[in-house]
């Protein structure tokens, strides 16, 4: 079983999503197990104060080191990890192949930054490895964490009932390429009509014709996929 440890200054905003379709069936299911670890628990004010200005002036607060170092420190010590992350808008970009990496690994340990960062000797003491969902700024690190939580947990075997519908999502086929149209039940509404390849039985033609539209949709919305 996977286990992933969260640790952040606002749980709050994490627990609604971990408790909700896939990601609460795979915990039922015992092939993950998430915990979340609340920094304020690891203070020794009375404020339970977890951020600072930063040294040399400017703008934004900074988490501060001894909350982090105190919270990160009592997990090592139960437990060794395959990755010690840090959710920054700085990191390496999210990607499928990384999701992939990521769900084969036992234990992963996720660290949401809040405010303007993270007391860079967090970093350097503590992290293995910093990952970005993408070129923008967030509040925190919550949201990310939950992204790419999501983006591991779908693909631990037995999560998903349907293995085959992973190995067709985008980016997961062996072209790398964006998945093509689905239709569904009725043939026709509104006027709009399933293609007629699709109803024919002709499993070789509707292979033929969804690599073709996956190839279309990839050369029209993500050509740099293909190079």
């Amino acid at each position: 079983m996977m286990r992933i440890d969260v640790v952040t200054g606002f749980p709050k905003l994490m627990h609604s999503p971990l408790s909700e379709s896939i990601i609460k069936r795979a915990q039922a299911k015992r092939l993950v197990e998430i915990e979340l670890h609340d920094l304020r628990d690891f203070t020794t004010d009375k404020h339970k104060t977890i951020d600072d200005t930063p040294y040399g002036g400017g703008a934004g607060m900074i988490l501060k080191p001894e909350p982090v170092f105190a919270c990160i420190e009592s997990l090592q010590s139960k437990r060794q990890y395959d990755e010690g992350i840090y959710l920054s808008a700085d990191g390496e970009r999210l990607t499928q192949r990384l999701a992939n990496e990521l769900s084969l690994k036992q234990n992963l340990l996720l660290l949401c930054g809040h405010y303007k960062g993270i007391d860079e000797r967090i970093r350097e003491a503590l992290i293995t490895k910093e990952i970005s969902i993408g070129d923008y700024v967030l509040t925190g690190g919550e949201l990310p964490a939950l992204v790419l939580i999501d983006a591991v947990v779908r693909l631990i075997p037995g999560v998903i009932s349907d293995g085959e519908s992973l190995l067709t999502d985008s980016f997961q086929s062996a072209a790398g390429g964006l998945d093509g149209p689905q239709y569904t039940r009725p043939e026709e509404f509104r006027g709009m009509k399933v293609p007629d390849v699709l109803l024919s039985g002709n499993h070789k033609e509707i292979a033929a014709w969804r690599a073709g539209q996956q190839l279309k949709r990839t050369t029209e919305r993500r050509k740099d996929l293909l190079e």
